[in-house]
């Protein structure tokens, strides 16, 4: 009996997301990095939770380790190094959405090496979630993503993939070689459309979806904001529809969606279909404040979203 429904391994990020107050833009603090974001987002759902990374000994560092024991996310395991740095990032508003700027070069996260890995922990979760970005943030840290998923698959935990492509971390060529050899060896591929397009080279999103089928996964789960998800499993596929809400920011919607598609599905005994409209909705929600955390709705309320729209 495995005692972690979901194990998320990756870079934290402290966010100060940027808001107007009385016609000034001040800076808010919060928290961010994609598969923290998405394991909060299971919490919140009811799963048993725990994360892994490595943190600065800085009051950020502090500040998650508070807010995962907030969640009731295991963090046992995480490395804290002394002198080391927590990364951080900025979040601006525009016309064309939200712009992210990163100072987290060095950052503890992208230290971990494949012998820190709580192996124990990773074979005690039923999945294991991480990222391309978890992957671009070092080469130390790609490494040890690969040993975790090497361990996660020789202990019947199924492993999460989200392709999360960030050109800023590293090249196209880089991160496609990489990606997509780690998404060979996952259960669940969970990408964007608009960084499947780019990984891939293909436009159509079913044509997407059947690529990332023929590299070995069980389920896809391509997120289109408001087109909907696209989730496809071999021999089946399905556009669910978008919940249209009037969005203010969409920073941390995909990591919403990732860790509200875990729970579910591993709640209803694997139905990545149900799982997929579950976490549209949850999704949606999230866009309805500012910043990646704060926002993520309780299992509760995303409940409550569902019945009040007669789409259950």
């Amino acid at each position: 009996m495995k005692s972690i429904d979901v194990l998320g391994f990756g870079e934290p990020l402290m966010e100060l997301n940027s808001v107007l107050r009385d016609g000034e833009a001040v800076f808010l603090p919060g928290f961010g990095g994609d598969t923290s974001n998405a394991v909060i987002a299971s919490a919140r759902q009811g799963a048993r939770t725990a994360f892994f990374t490595g943190l600065g000994d800085d009051a950020f560092g502090r500040d998650f380790l508070a807010l995962w024991d907030r969640e009731g996310v295991d963090r046992s395991r995480v490395v804290t190094r002394r002198g080391g740095a927590t990364g951080i990032y900025f979040i601006t508003h525009g016309p064309d959405g939200h712009e992210f700027t990163y100072r987290r070069a060095g950052s503890a996260a992208s230290l971990v090496t494949p012998d820190e890995l709580p192996r124990d922990l990773i074979a005690a979760s039923q999945v294991l979630h991480v990222s391309g970005i978890s992957q671009a943030i070092s080469s130390s840290a790609a490494d040890a993503v690969f040993d975790a998923i090497a361990h996660a698959r020789a202990s019947g935990t199924a492993v999460s993939y989200d392709t999360n492509l960030r050109l800023r971390l590293w090249p196209l060529e880089r991160a496609r070689a990489i990606i997509h050899a780690a998404v060979a060896q996952s259960d669940i591929c969970l990408p964007g459309l608009d960084d499947a397009r780019q990984l891939t080279g293909l436009d159509r999103p079913e044509d997407v979806c059947d690529a990332y089928l023929a590299m070995g996964c069980r389920v896809v789960a391509l997120t289109m904001g408001k087109e909907g998800t696209m989730v496809a499993v071999p021999g089946d596929r399905r556009l669910i529809p978008a919940r249209p809400v009037a969005a203010v920011d969409a920073t941390g919607a995909g990591d919403t969606f990732d860790g509200a598609f875990l729970a579910e599905w591993l709640r209803n005994g694997g139905d990545p279909f149900a799982a997929a409209a579950y976490a549209n909705a949850a999704a949606a929600l999230s866009t309805l404040g500012y910043g990646a955390v704060a926002p993520i709705p309780t299992r509760e309320r995303v409940e409550a979203f569902l019945a009040a729209s007669g789409k259950e």
